[in-house]
């Protein structure tokens, strides 16, 4: 169950964006750019923090603040929902702590299957060489 985040840990600004909304794009401030700071947040334990600034890649910042734009749609509203939205999904990642992998032995059938595997390789390797004319 991945948290809620609270508002007051989000930060917006809006910007004029390109891409869709014609002569629109050149008035108005559809682009939305969403600042979280995972450090000094709350709401996240810190193993959570530590895989979540990992999945983020260079969407975060050196100091640990993720920046996640969103100008896919030609209204602010819509812009901010997306916002929204790729953060819960990287936060919903980084909430799944990834298991541990246990090393194993090979069994004792999977080592003789490889075997018989290389044994068979070879032959059609050895197959392969000068035929030789004398009869």
């Amino acid at each position: 169950m991945a948290p809620i985040i609270p508002e007051d840990e989000l930060e917006e600004s809006f910007v004029r964006a390109s891409g869709p909304g014609g002569q629109n794009v050149n008035k108005v401030s559809s682009a939305v750019q969403l600042r979280f700071d995972v450090i000094n947040s709350p709401s996240l334990p810190d193993d959570v923090k530590h895989r979540l600034l990992r999945l983020a890649g260079r969407r975060a910042s050196s100091d640990g603040v993720i920046m996640i734009s969103a100008m896919r749609f030609r209204d602010q509203v819509r812009n901010r929902q997306d916002a929204r939205d790729r953060l819960a999904a990287l936060v919903a990642a980084a909430w799944v702590r990834p298991v541990q992998r246990r090393a194993t032995r090979p069994t004792l059938g999977s080592k003789q299957r490889r075997l018989v595997g290389k044994a068979v390789r070879a032959g059609v390797k050895a197959g392969r060489g000068k035929v030789s004319t004398e009869d």
